[in-house]
């Protein structure tokens, strides 16, 4: 099944976030737990982890752009 990940609220008055490193890309398999994209705000720098098992479909925010809160960062294929 596809699902479309969201950037996720990392502190109390975040409202965005720099993508700053993806560790997959389209077509990369990955595992609960893997870091999936690092991001940046101005007061802290976090990994986001995958919350299944799955496979990568699409980058929709590259790395350098800025995301805001819940707003889509990829597509993926859960297994």
């Amino acid at each position: 099944m596809k699902a479309r990940l969201k950037l996720a609220r990392v502190g109390m008055n975040m409202e965005g976030g720099t993508i700053s490193k993806w560790h997959v890309a389209a077509g990369d398999q990955f595992r609960t737990g893997d870091v999936l994209y690092e991001v940046e705000t101005e007061k802290v720098s976090s990994e986001a982890e995958a919350p299944g098992d799955g496979v990568m479909i699409e980058v929709l925010v590259r790395e350098g752009e800025v995301a805001a809160v819940g707003q889509d960062v990829c597509i993926v294929e859960s297994a």
